[in-house]
């Protein structure tokens, strides 16, 4: 295995890592160091030479993102075997993961009645269709139950696009008496605007949330669903069904639009709970000129929010999946049984909250100490735990303190962090959570990988994961990142041909076809 090049004077070392190369995925070493205040990943091939690629576009939030890296205890009951294969080619899961299950996805159908340039999934490019029948479906569900010590109480249905498939109900409502609590429906939007009643009978089933494809506020940005927004947003209304806008933001084509993406997600807040960007992943084989072209990631869509909200929201107010595992620690030592744990890679995600009052936005770092709470709740955790401290009277002494991490003067009126935190911890009452959330926008980020950036460590701690019909669970930048040996493969394997699926149907796949997304 080649070394990778010496840094530069330049250059400052933060780590090295192991990923994969683009062209043979071969395993290589590779290196992660700041260069103008940025972080880079740069690796090299025996075969095909270096690659460098963007990691992280701010250096100073890459050092406070890992402030709160915490690695979880993995999976108790492994699916499969290390047969002496090295991550990430024996997924399943392996012992090795690090991180137990926070949602796992159920592709349902390969079908789309979208066609855009920039997806991997779409039947008619693959030559088949991929759609796992209801047992089959049952079978994934259950088998993520038995995953330990934490299985997952979070189900999506994706696609393709979910909402072709003549069951999409059936399927819903299996979900639920399998036992997942909540079931969010991966979707670009169109039946739900075309179907006046079908948000109504998709909440009535069981789902949760609408993850809504959502790319812009204008046509050009958003070709997918532009027109159809308006009633997808009032047919959700209609059906108090809850829509998260899942934006995917390109360099040079729709950053310019993450501020006014957020101002329309606050003046819908009665039905938008949150607006999750996800920097988008390179897939394919692509020069540096073009990634560089295209290419963003978490820290800058933060500074691009940062300047064109006018300072409203800044880079401050965004912390790492990871901080959120100090509340999994007061809850699991109050009432001595295991939570969920975001345990996954400090780099993969960050995110706050908007607190929305009489049409202001106030970022909730701005009147809470959230750095001071994560303190706090960890070394109370770690008292209980530990026996120094009764945790009757820990909990009395806490719920006394929580208003000291308050700062009155640019708290909004509306706002009760001891009641919330009191409802959550103590009563187990998630509805206070719902209430929370509808006064306030969730904004996340969510960079998955490509070859170029790719770091195994990422994956070992991935908690979003795709089941497969075979059993088996892989962790998304598997997945989709090396789909000749988990997407793409599986699917072929359980699918049937174009012809054989019109045939069985009576319908051509072109019927379903709405709309093609050009570059």
């Amino acid at each position: 295995m080649q070394e990778v090049k010496i840094l530069d004077k330049s250059e400052r070392f933060l780590s090295y890592t192991k990923s994969l190369c683009p062209e043979c995925l071969d395993i290589i070493d590779a290196v992660i160091f700041e260069r103008d205040n940025k972080v880079w990943i740069r690796k090299v091939c025996e075969k095909h030479g270096e690659f460098e690629d963007l990691y992280w576009g701010d250096y100073e939030l890459y050092l406070k993102a890992k402030r709160f890296a915490h690695d979880g205890d993995g999976i108790y009951n492994p699916h499969v075997n290390y047969k002496n294969v090295k991550c990430p080619f024996n997924c399943g899961l392996c012992k090795d993961h690090m991180s137990h299950p926070a949602l796992i996805n159920i592709v349902v159908t390969n079908r789309c009645n979208l066609s855009c340039w920039y997806c991997f999934f779409y039947s008619e490019r693959a030559g088949y269709v991929y759609e796992p029948t209801l047992d089959q479906i049952r079978f994934m569900l259950e088998v993520g139950k038995r995953i330990k010590p934490v299985a997952p109480d979070a189900v999506q249905l994706t696609g393709g696009e979910p909402t072709l498939r003549d069951d999409i109900l059936e399927i819903i409502r299996i979900a639920k008496e399998v036992g997942y609590k909540h079931v969010q429906l991966n979707t670009n939007g169109i039946k739900l605007a075309l179907d006046e009643d079908f948000a109504i009978n998709v909440r009535r089933a069981g789902v949760n949330t609408v993850y809504l494809s959502f790319d812009g506020v204008s046509k050009k940005t958003n070709p997918k669903n532009y027109p159809e927004i308006p009633k997808i947003l009032n047919n959700c209304r209609k059906a108090d069904l809850g829509i998260v806008l899942v934006p995917t933001v390109i360099k040079t084509v729709n950053d310019h639009e993450v501020w006014k993406i957020i101002e329309f997600a606050a003046k819908n807040i009665d039905i938008v709970r949150g607006v999750n960007f996800q920097p988008v992943s390179l897939v394919g084989r692509m020069p540096k000129e073009e990634r560089m072209k295209y290419r963003i990631t978490i820290p800058d869509v933060i500074k691009r929010i940062e300047e064109q909200s006018g300072g409203i929201v800044t880079k401050d107010d965004f912390y790492p999946v990871p901080y959120a595992t100090c509340i999994t620690h007061i809850v699991e030592a109050i009432t001595g049984r295991r939570f969920y744990e975001l345990t996954n890679h400090f780099a993969c995600g960050m995110a706050t909250y908007l607190y929305v009052e009489n049409g202001k936005i106030i970022p909730i770092t701005k009147f809470i100490d959230v750095e001071g709470l994560y303190e706090y709740f960890n070394e109370v955790a770690s008292e209980i735990i530990s026996g120094r401290k009764n945790k009757y009277v820990a909990l009395l002494q806490m719920l006394f303190k929580l208003n000291s991490f308050i700062d009155k003067k640019y708290k909004p009126e509306s706002f009760d962090l001891k009641k919330l935190l009191f409802n959550i911890i103590v009563k187990h009452d998630y509805e206070a959570l719902g209430e929370f959330h509808k006064r306030t926008l969730f904004i996340g980020m969510m960079h998955f990988m490509d070859l170029y950036n790719y770091d195994i460590e990422r994956v070992k701690r991935c908690n979003i994961l795709y089941a497969l019909p075979d059993g088996r669970f892989i962790p998304f930048c598997a997945f989709n990142v090396i789909p000749e040996l988990y997407r793409d493969k599986v699917q072929k394997e359980y699918s049937i041909s174009i012809e054989e699926w019109e045939r069985k149907t009576g319908r051509k796949l072109s019927q379903d076809f709405y709309r093609k997304i050009e570059k």
